[in-house]
């Protein structure tokens, strides 16, 4: 059976991420047995998760099948938290960190301009990260984290130190989004072990 991998996008994303479409394009061009889902999760932590997980029972348990994730910011954290905890494979990018801090600064209403949902956050949801939050990393091993010095949005040395246990591509410059991901999908197919070695 072919393998499975899922893109978790980041804070008021979709699955029209820019980054889900250059991984979905990357595996068509080059026709790779490789299946992909890049679905639009719930704009609430615990509801998110819950979605992630399901979505990886579902099809990890027909025929012991093979299901590797790529995460960016909140959806790096996410990714981190399922991946360590059923035993995947996971590529983060740019990946939140304690990203209760972060949105414990922007409570209240919010609107995602992918799907045009208005949505309200409040203290509630904040402990929901918390509770999803891994306190170490048992398996660093199992995770590629991709930063970028100029990221706007995070700082990368959180991540740096977080995820020092972990196989780390830093690069100076770029921004949240990180310029010019797609120049790296080979790289992250062969770690995800979705394709061979070239």
């Amino acid at each position: 059976m072919r393998p499975l991998l899922i893109y978790v996008h980041g804070f008021k994303s979709s699955s029209q991420s820019q980054k889900a479409e250059e991984v979905r394009h990357h595996i068509l061009s080059h026709s790779l047995p490789i299946d992909f889902l890049a679905p639009t999760f719930a704009n609430y932590p615990q509801q998110s998760y819950q979605q992630l997980c399901q979505l990886i029972h579902e099809h990890k348990d027909v025929k012991s099948r093979q299901v590797a994730l790529i995460g960016s910011s909140l959806g790096g954290f996410m990714a981190t938290s399922v991946a360590q905890r059923m035993g995947l494979r996971a590529v983060l990018v740019n990946p939140a960190v304690h990203p209760y801090r972060l949105i414990g600064k922007a409570l209240g209403e919010h609107l995602n301009p992918y799907t045009g949902e208005r949505f309200v956050l409040d203290q509630s949801h904040l402990d929901e990260l918390k509770a999803i939050e891994l306190d170490h990393l048992d398996h660093p091993e199992r995770l590629l984290v991709m930063l970028q010095t100029g990221d706007e949005t995070l700082d990368y040395r959180d991540a740096q130190d977080y995820y020092k246990g972990c196989l780390q591509i830093v690069e100076q410059g770029g921004d949240h989004r990180f310029q010019h991901f797609d120049r790296h999908l080979p790289r992250l197919l062969t770690f995800l072990q979705l394709v061979q070695d070239p």
